[in-house]
């Protein structure tokens, strides 16, 4: 008897993560067969894919996270002008830049939440404040999604970005329909190559990443870099990435790069962050590949993703720019809320 009231509390607890996973998937894209995608999932432009769930059981056994504060003494930045010609461009945190530039006002993967997770009890916790209050953000124009991560596009924030300034949405394949589910109807949706113009020429760029916000919805829509360019200066938006040698046609089709932001954690242990995301050592790869005048970190010192403590992110690219004999001038480790004037 209670053998079978165990197995049926088992069987319960199974019935709701697979009625959640499900709940939590995103609708995919749906078109022809191209030479990234084949028909139902899309894939990486070197083959490579994201470590599967006996990896995930393996790393989560093992796991061996630096260590974290809760840093929220940190001075949150001025209220930002309101708009530039020049570009100006201000880190918030993680994947985060309001980027100012042609009298448009830009938000790269906008995250204002406590967690990074579907749920607001549970999942990575905000260990630094956003670099920018909310309410002093300037009139949002577009908003550039390089995939469908909860670490790069929460939900609650652009709903409430979209509440208050009806920008347009640029994103990759599929994950407009996301967007939509959610009365988000202003979304421009590009492949790897295309582009758009809103004032700005956006050309989205290929990645080494996946995607999925459940169970069933792996690889179902598009991950992407974005380039933005007036004419005169190249502006260079990696997203999320492992490195590949797509870095380098990147640089030839779109470069040279006068600014490139570039991520740098979320890398350890190796194993299993290489497929998706680069170390600092290749972040420096990135950098000369795509033949960046100025480059700009990120994907740092915000959430606790991986196994590499707070500020080792930041230590190994000091070190491994010494190693490369490239200025640290001329890859910077941004101040959050900090305008940078180029």
């Amino acid at each position: 008897m209670i053998f079978w009231s165990l197995l049926c509390v088992f069987l319960l607890f199974i019935l709701l993560i697979v009625a959640i996973g499900s709940i939590l998937s995103a609708p995919g894209h749906k078109g022809p067969a191209t030479d990234h995608f084949n028909g139902k999932t899309f894939i990486n432009p070197t083959g490579q894919k994201a470590k599967g769930l006996s990896d995930v059981l393996k790393w989560m056994l093992k796991r061996d996270q630096g260590s974290w504060k809760y840093s929220y003494e940190t001075t949150v930045g001025p209220k930002p002008v309101d708009s530039s010609t020049e570009l100006l461009i201000t880190f918030v945190n993680h994947s985060t830049f309001l980027i100012q530039w042609n009298n448009l006002n830009i938000l790269t993967d906008p995250v204002w939440s406590e967690r990074c997770s579907p749920f607001s009890f549970a999942g990575p916790r905000r260990m630094r404040p956003p670099g920018i209050n909310f309410d002093d953000l300037p009139p949002i124009d577009a908003i550039l999604l390089s995939h469908n991560h909860y670490d790069h596009l929460d939900l609650n924030t652009v709903k409430k970005l979209h509440k208050l300034y009806q920008p347009v949405f640029i994103v990759p394949l599929g994950v407009e329909k996301l967007l939509k589910l959610h009365e988000i109807d202003n979304c421009v949706s590009l492949d790897w190559w295309q582009s758009t113009s809103i004032g700005l020429k956006i050309t989205a760029t290929p990645a080494q990443h996946f995607s999925s916000r459940g169970m069933f919805d792996r690889d179902k829509t598009l991950w992407c870099g974005f380039t933005l360019t007036d004419g005169h200066q190249k502006l260079y938006f990696a997203g999320d990435s492992g490195y590949g040698p797509f870095f380098k046609e990147i640089g030839k089709k779109e470069g040279p790069m006068d600014v490139s932001l570039i991520p740098i954690g979320a890398y350890e242990p190796k194993w299993f962050m290489s497929p998706i995301h680069v170390s600092p050592e290749q972040a420096i790869n990135i950098h000369e590949d795509v033949k960046s005048k100025q480059s700009i970190a990120m994907h740092f010192g915000t959430f606790p993703l991986a196994d590499d403590g707070q500020g080792k992110a930041e230590e190994d690219l000091i070190i491994a720019l010494d190693k490369a004999n490239v200025p640290q001038t001329d890859f910077r480790i941004p101040e959050e809320g900090e305008a940078l004037k180029f």
